[in-house]
């Protein structure tokens, strides 16, 4: 799956367009490396977001293609 279509279904970012904006800045890391949005997400890949002053960091649990509000969440575990 897309790096940018993971982030608008696992609810991390609201739109894909925003999504693929922020990889084509460089605010997206994949496993410490800058990422274009067309990049292949796995399972236990690293994703680290700059949303400005306020860093984010999660770790990619599942991979799916259609998933509810209620599960989104469930689809990656927050790193500290």
């Amino acid at each position: 799956m897309r790096l940018d279509k993971y982030l608008k279904i696992s609810r991390i970012i609201k739109r894909r367009t925003v999504a693929n904006d922020a990889c084509d800045a460089g605010r997206v890391l994949v496993n410490g490396k800058s990422q274009r949005a067309s990049y292949d997400i796995k399972v236990g890949d690293v994703i680290e977001i700059n949303f400005g002053n306020k860093p984010f960091k999660a770790k990619v649990v599942c991979v799916k293609e259609v998933v509810k509000k209620e599960e989104a969440s469930n689809l990656y575990r927050i790193i500290q």
